[in-house]
Protein backbone atom coordinates (compact mmCIF):
# COMPACT_ATOMS: atom_id res chain seq x y z
CA UNK A 1 0.00 0.00 0.00
CA UNK A 2 1.17 3.57 -0.72
CA UNK A 3 2.03 5.40 1.79
CA UNK A 4 0.43 9.09 2.16
CA UNK A 5 4.10 10.94 2.13
CA UNK A 6 4.51 9.26 -1.43
CA UNK A 7 1.66 10.07 -2.46
CA UNK A 8 1.61 13.23 -1.56
CA UNK A 9 4.93 13.49 -3.62
CA UNK A 10 3.36 12.06 -6.39
CA UNK A 11 0.55 14.49 -6.61
CA UNK A 12 3.56 17.51 -6.62
CA UNK A 13 5.36 15.50 -9.56
CA UNK A 14 2.21 15.34 -11.64
CA UNK A 15 1.88 18.70 -11.10
CA UNK A 16 5.04 19.31 -12.47
CA UNK A 17 4.83 17.75 -15.34
CA UNK A 18 1.40 18.52 -15.85
CA UNK A 19 1.31 22.12 -15.36
CA UNK A 20 4.43 22.70 -17.15
CA UNK A 21 3.04 20.69 -20.08
CA UNK A 22 -0.18 22.14 -20.34
CA UNK A 23 1.73 25.44 -20.63
CA UNK A 24 3.94 24.45 -23.31
CA UNK A 25 1.12 23.44 -25.20
CA UNK A 26 -0.70 26.71 -24.97
CA UNK A 27 2.36 28.69 -25.95
CA UNK A 28 3.23 26.64 -28.73
CA UNK A 29 -0.17 26.68 -30.47
CA UNK A 30 -0.19 30.55 -29.28
CA UNK A 31 3.03 30.95 -31.15
CA UNK A 32 2.00 27.91 -34.02
CA UNK A 33 -1.06 30.04 -34.70
CA UNK A 34 0.44 33.59 -35.57
CA UNK A 35 3.06 31.64 -37.83
CA UNK A 36 0.20 30.35 -39.81
CA UNK A 37 -0.75 33.86 -40.56
CA UNK A 38 2.74 34.90 -41.23
CA UNK A 39 3.57 32.48 -43.72
CA UNK A 40 0.86 33.48 -46.25
CA UNK A 41 2.93 36.91 -46.32
CA UNK A 42 6.39 35.68 -46.14
CA UNK A 43 6.86 32.29 -47.08
CA UNK A 44 10.66 32.48 -46.83
CA UNK A 45 10.92 32.85 -43.02
CA UNK A 46 9.82 29.63 -42.39
CA UNK A 47 12.94 28.27 -40.45
CA UNK A 48 12.55 31.59 -38.05
CA UNK A 49 8.87 31.04 -37.47
CA UNK A 50 9.55 27.41 -36.50
CA UNK A 51 11.83 28.06 -34.49
CA UNK A 52 10.16 31.13 -32.78
CA UNK A 53 7.24 28.34 -32.23
CA UNK A 54 9.05 25.81 -30.15
CA UNK A 55 10.70 28.14 -27.82
CA UNK A 56 7.89 28.00 -25.39
CA UNK A 57 7.80 24.28 -25.61
CA UNK A 58 10.82 24.20 -23.66
CA UNK A 59 9.31 24.53 -20.34
CA UNK A 60 7.35 21.54 -20.35
CA UNK A 61 10.46 19.64 -20.61
CA UNK A 62 11.53 21.59 -17.86
CA UNK A 63 8.45 19.99 -15.82
CA UNK A 64 9.79 17.02 -17.15
CA UNK A 65 13.50 17.54 -15.78
CA UNK A 66 11.91 18.56 -12.72
CA UNK A 67 10.88 14.69 -12.15
CA UNK A 68 14.53 13.41 -12.49
CA UNK A 69 15.72 16.31 -10.00
CA UNK A 70 13.59 14.93 -7.24
CA UNK A 71 12.85 11.13 -8.23
CA UNK A 72 15.36 9.76 -5.72
CA UNK A 73 13.09 10.88 -2.93
CA UNK A 74 10.03 8.87 -4.48
CA UNK A 75 10.61 5.80 -2.51
CA UNK A 76 8.52 4.22 0.55
CA UNK A 77 10.85 5.70 2.77
CA UNK A 78 9.65 9.22 1.78
CA UNK A 79 9.39 11.85 5.18
CA UNK A 80 6.72 13.94 5.24
CA UNK A 81 9.29 16.77 5.13
CA UNK A 82 10.56 15.37 1.83
CA UNK A 83 7.27 14.98 0.55
CA UNK A 84 6.16 18.21 1.31
CA UNK A 85 9.34 19.75 -0.85
CA UNK A 86 8.47 17.49 -3.80
CA UNK A 87 5.40 18.63 -3.12
CA UNK A 88 6.23 22.53 -3.64
CA UNK A 89 8.43 22.12 -5.64
CA UNK A 90 5.93 20.39 -8.12
CA UNK A 91 3.70 23.39 -8.08
CA UNK A 92 5.73 26.17 -7.87
CA UNK A 93 7.45 24.91 -10.91
CA UNK A 94 4.42 23.36 -12.41
CA UNK A 95 3.07 27.01 -12.11
CA UNK A 96 5.94 29.02 -13.47
CA UNK A 97 5.85 26.99 -16.19
CA UNK A 98 2.41 27.10 -17.19
CA UNK A 99 2.47 30.94 -16.88
CA UNK A 100 5.98 31.97 -18.58
CA UNK A 101 5.24 29.37 -21.72
CA UNK A 102 2.05 31.24 -21.95
CA UNK A 103 3.37 34.33 -21.83
CA UNK A 104 6.65 33.27 -23.94
CA UNK A 105 4.19 32.00 -26.51
CA UNK A 106 2.75 35.58 -26.59
CA UNK A 107 6.08 37.37 -27.23
CA UNK A 108 7.02 34.99 -29.96
CA UNK A 109 3.91 35.37 -31.73
CA UNK A 110 3.94 39.29 -31.87
CA UNK A 111 7.56 38.95 -33.16
CA UNK A 112 6.63 36.23 -35.97
CA UNK A 113 3.57 38.82 -36.89
CA UNK A 114 6.52 41.45 -37.06
CA UNK A 115 8.34 38.74 -39.16
CA UNK A 116 6.13 38.46 -41.95
CA UNK A 117 5.32 41.62 -42.52
CA UNK A 118 9.04 42.33 -43.41
CA UNK A 119 10.05 43.85 -40.35
CA UNK A 120 13.79 42.35 -39.26
CA UNK A 121 12.55 41.29 -35.43
CA UNK A 122 14.15 37.93 -35.10
CA UNK A 123 17.05 39.05 -33.07
CA UNK A 124 14.73 41.02 -30.99
CA UNK A 125 12.46 38.90 -30.52
CA UNK A 126 14.38 36.21 -29.26
CA UNK A 127 15.80 38.82 -26.97
CA UNK A 128 12.67 39.65 -25.74
CA UNK A 129 11.59 36.00 -25.45
CA UNK A 130 14.28 34.77 -23.10
CA UNK A 131 13.13 37.09 -20.09
CA UNK A 132 9.51 34.82 -19.65
CA UNK A 133 12.09 31.77 -19.83
CA UNK A 134 14.59 32.63 -17.35
CA UNK A 135 11.86 32.43 -15.00
CA UNK A 136 11.32 29.06 -16.14
CA UNK A 137 14.93 28.01 -15.81
CA UNK A 138 14.80 30.18 -11.68
CA UNK A 139 11.71 27.30 -11.07
CA UNK A 140 14.09 24.70 -12.47
CA UNK A 141 17.18 25.48 -10.32
CA UNK A 142 15.07 26.25 -7.01
CA UNK A 143 13.39 22.54 -7.48
CA UNK A 144 17.31 21.34 -7.94
CA UNK A 145 18.09 22.74 -5.22
CA UNK A 146 14.99 22.04 -2.80
CA UNK A 147 15.59 18.06 -3.70
CA UNK A 148 19.11 18.77 -2.49
CA UNK A 149 18.13 19.93 0.56
CA UNK A 150 15.81 17.26 1.50
CA UNK A 151 17.71 14.26 0.44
Amino acid sequence: MISANLLLAYVGVALMIALAGIGSAYGVTIAGNAAIGAYKKNTSAFGTYIMLTALPGTQGLYGFAGYFLVSSLLTPEITAIQAAAVLGSGIALGLVGLFSSIRQGQVCANGIVSIGQGVSATGITLTLAVFPELYAIVALAATFMIGGAVA
